[in-house]
């Protein structure tokens, strides 16, 4: 049976991206929460993993840290030919 994308590795860089472009963006997960309409913890399920984005999401998530979707795309797969997470 084929991994689960929440347990590879390149899920986890993505996490991480999403994080650092948060907290560059936000002081704390409630003020980007209130941006995009959400509960805090729902920002919190979504950094830890245990909510998967889709792509409309991942571009409001984006957007509401003042970052296209594109240049985040490109920046996670350099991130994954850096960390020899990808494929």
């Amino acid at each position: 049976m084929p991994t689960k994308s929440i347990h590879k590795a390149e899920y986890q860089v993505l996490l991480e991206l999403l994080r650092e472009m948060r907290t560059k963006a936000h002081p704390n997960q409630s003020s980007l929460a209130a941006l995009i309409g959400r509960s805090q913890s729902y920002i919190s399920d979504v950094e830890r993993g245990a909510r998967r984005l889709d792509l409309l999401q991942l571009r409001e998530y984006c957007l509401a840290c003042g970052q296209d979707l594109v240049p985040f795309v490109k920046k996670f797969e350099k991130a994954l030919l850096t960390t020899g997470s990808d494929r």
